[in-house]
């Protein structure tokens, strides 16, 4: 395997920093689900790389009621990429949101 160059220390901040943000966002997705978040308030502050990172389809996934498959057919319906970002959504595609599940 390929050395990276980076030296022990770099990367275990990386790693440290990587789990750090994994578990932001199981405490994010643990807390839609619960209902002490809202959907609009997680697209609301999308500035929080936690949340920025965080695919559309786990996010969904992580409301009350809605499983992969409704959770796939409102993303197709809106026209999101099954791969798509919370940062890479559009300001329509937001509001789509919103307005569907909000």
């Amino acid at each position: 395997m390929p050395s990276s160059g980076l030296t022990p220390e770099i990367r275990r901040h990386g790693l440290e920093k990587a789990k750090e943000a994994r578990h932001r966002r199981a405490v994010l997705r643990r807390q839609l689900k619960e209902g002490r978040l809202t959907l609009q308030e997680i697209l609301a502050s999308t500035e929080d790389d936690a949340i920025g990172q965080m695919r559309v389809r786990y996010l969904l996934q992580s409301l009350p009621h809605l499983g992969p498959v409704t959770a796939q057919r409102v993303m197709t319906e809106i026209g999101i990429d099954e791969n798509r970002r919370v940062k890479g959504l559009g300001k329509r595609q937001r509001q789509a949101l919103l307005e569907k599940l909000g």
